[in-house]
């Protein structure tokens, strides 16, 4: 298997479609994906819980990352939101589930506070990249200078990554990957720079977050509402072939 670590190089992203069940993560693994991430989100959702809060709660979240690390033979990356209470224990249950990666939020903890989060789970499982979110611009919890300081510190404290959600603008992006000494991920989706242009600006990581979960439900609240309104099924066309789901459940990787 490919190295995790590896895979964030600053000019040659590392790009993420973040799945959130075994069928999501095979067909994103199948279309030629380098490794896959979760959206904690999305894991939630389909779980019957909210995202957020660690409402979904660590054994369920250990479960979903064992069953997707099962379903694909690239790296898995997993997002375990603030860690559901206890980051250190969560490392290690993640660790053992197989994954190659984690999300730590940080969300409007205090720097020093999660500075001691991240490296007590640093030593948990020092095998697993660890990339620490910082939710300052996201949220308008803080500015750029706080999201470096940031930064800085959880590097210090233990992190591989640092991922800050919420910042599309290219001049904002330069001035955090020229200001952190560490991979810089970012969350793109519509409107975001493209691929290629976050690659020019040194993003070692890209990723869609919910994004591509939140499409999937959007589709079949539109199936169901054009089925119990007009009566019609236009809203499927273009769904993955049956067969298709079927060898993909079945082990194939062809992409």
């Amino acid at each position: 298997m490919t190295d995790f670590r590896s895979l964030h190089q600053p000019g040659s992203p590392l790009v993420l479609v973040n799945a959130w069940d075994a069928a999501s993560a095979r067909i994103v693994a199948a279309a030629g994906a380098a490794a896959v991430a979760t959206t904690s989100a999305g894991v939630a959702w389909s779980l019957g819980s909210p995202d957020g809060g660690d409402a979904l709660g660590r054994e369920l979240a250990v479960e979903a990352a064992r069953r997707i690390v099962a379903a694909v033979s690239v790296p898995v990356s997993v997002d375990v939101e603030a860690g559901y209470g206890d980051p250190a224990r969560t490392l290690r249950e993640v660790a053992a589930a197989g994954v190659a990666g984690v999300n730590l939020e940080d969300g409007a903890r205090p720097i020093d506070e999660q500075a001691a989060r991240i490296a007590a789970a640093h030593r948990a499982a020092p095998e697993v990249f660890l990339n620490a979110r910082i939710d300052t611009l996201l949220f308008g919890l803080g500015d750029v200078a706080e999201a470096i300081t940031r930064a800085r510190a959880y590097l210090e404290a233990g992190a591989d990554g640092i991922f800050v959600p919420g910042v599309t603008d290219p001049d904002t992006i330069a001035e955090l990957v020229e200001a952190v000494r560490g991979p810089v991920n970012v969350m793109a989706g519509p409107g975001a720079p493209s691929i290629g242009e976050l690659a020019k600006l040194g993003v070692a990581r890209i990723s869609l977050g919910s994004a591509v979960a939140q499409a999937a439900y959007g589709l079949v609240e539109r199936a169901a509402r054009e089925v119990f309104g007009a009566g019609t099924y236009r809203e499927i066309d273009g769904a993955v072939d049956y067969g298709r789901m079927n060898a993909l459940s079945n082990g194939a990787t062809d992409n």
